[in-house]
């Protein structure tokens, strides 16, 4: 196998290895969010208090995004990926404590040490591709980015079943403490196989560049903010608490659940070129992206509008998650492609650092909104806000640039 595998040009070997680490990493974000929302609420934490242990997890987000890119540019994409995961596995260790020593404070501070492990590791993996695909290939661009993004996606599903399973089976701590080890292998490999120049940029870069002086790029940030945004005001605590209070699923159901969920979404991601026109040879572009955010913003209001007349809760709710899932996963897949497409080639990592920093905003709105909302007025409040931030994105969308480029397939 290892012979087989150094046979391998080098930057195949390299997506390989930074995909490796990717899917390791997304399979213990994912079950530690899993973990966290469920043990929490077993332990009598209102939703708005379980969303509050993530408000430092998506803050620092935010910033790591903003910073991160910058510092990938200088150290090179190596580092930044290897900080992450090893940030990763000392926040897991954080949390293996004695439960009396599970403060609040204690797993808000932890959650942000994942949530910088978990963003520097998400910029490293999407800019390296920018650096393994030729400029002149956007067809296998949008094929990987696809790919890669997918098949993430249906792995923090496999982590939200993994998050109830271990519940289940070993305990919180028993979970973290074995999700830290796994970690710590992935982490040893990465240090000694990773290249130590991948995405270092060639020229200086300075701090004040951290901010995207692309209008295009500005454009696309803003319209992510709100989709992400939309998903998780109803997806990351009113979904999970939802589904155990009003339909009476236990833990591993609920995991189940958002685990095949989340898996779907990731399949679809990976299929988004051929389902948005690659076989015919179109380059996706602005158009779109407003054409898919219509149509998803159209699903959510009739999700919301169902809940809210009561009319078959339980069909709507499964049926109308499958159907926002997949369209969700092909405007996701549109946006992550556009952004790779618009980065400029040296120092790649500040633009896609940017525009996962207004990623990262939108994640933490719609977590907090989550909690909130869920708590005062239910899950149906929850639908109608992520349906009005759909709209927002279809409207901001609307001022993305079009090409109507076709590809030669390669």
């Amino acid at each position: 196998m290892l012979a087989k595998l150094s046979q391998l040009p080098s930057g195949v070997r390299q997506y390989m290895l930074v995909t490796f680490n990717y899917w390791n990493f997304t399979l213990t974000d994912g079950a530690l969010r899993m973990l966290v929302v469920l043990h929490f609420h077993q332990l009598g934490y209102s939703p708005l208090e379980i969303a509050s242990l993530f408000l430092f997890y998506e803050f620092f987000g935010v910033v790591t995004n903003l910073i991160g890119g910058w510092l990938g540019a200088r150290l090179g994409l190596n580092r930044t990926m290897n900080i992450g995961l090893f940030m990763q596995v000392v926040a897991l260790l954080m949390l293996a404590v004695p439960s009396a020593n599970l403060t609040v404070i204690w797993v808000m501070f932890a959650q942000a040490l994942s949530g910088i492990a978990k963003d520097l590791n998400k910029m490293s993996a999407k800019s390296a591709i920018k650096t393994l695909v030729p400029n002149d290939q956007q067809s296998s661009l949008y094929k990987w980015i696809a790919l890669l993004t997918g098949s993430k996606n249906a792995l923090k599903g496999v982590g939200f079943f993994l998050g109830g399973a271990l519940l289940t089976l070993i305990g919180f701590q028993g979970a973290v403490v074995a999700m830290a080890c796994v970690l710590s292998s992935v982490f040893i490999c990465s240090l000694l196989w990773l290249d130590k120049d991948l995405g270092k940029a060639k020229n200086k870069i300075k701090f004040s560049q951290i901010f995207s002086k692309s209008r295009s790029i500005n454009i696309l940030s803003a319209a992510r903010m709100f989709l992400f945004g939309a998903r998780d005001v109803w997806f990351v605590i009113a979904l999970p608490l939802y589904l155990g209070q009003v339909f009476g699923w236990d833990y591993l159901l609920v995991g189940s659940f958002l685990a095949v969920w989340v898996i779907g979404y990731g399949l679809v991601q990976s299929i988004a070129p051929k389902i948005t026109g690659k076989a015919e040879g179109i380059i996706p572009d602005g158009r779109a992206a407003l054409l898919w955010a219509s149509v998803l913003a159209a699903v959510t209001g009739g999700i919301a509008l169902a809940l809210q007349l009561n009319w078959y809760p339980q069909l709507i709710i499964i049926l109308g998650l499958m159907i926002f899932g997949a369209i969700f996963a092909i405007n996701s897949s549109l946006h992550s492609y556009l952004i790779v497409s618009y980065a400029k080639d040296d120092g790649v990592s500040l633009d896609v650092g940017f525009y996962y920093m207004a990623n990262a905003m939108g994640r933490l709105i719609g977590t907090l909104l989550s909690g909130a909302v869920y708590q005062l007025y239910g899950l149906s409040m929850c639908i109608w806000i992520a349906f009005a931030f759909i709209v927002l994105t279809t409207i901001i969308s609307l001022w993305l640039p079009r090409k109507n480029t076709r590809i030669v397939s390669v």
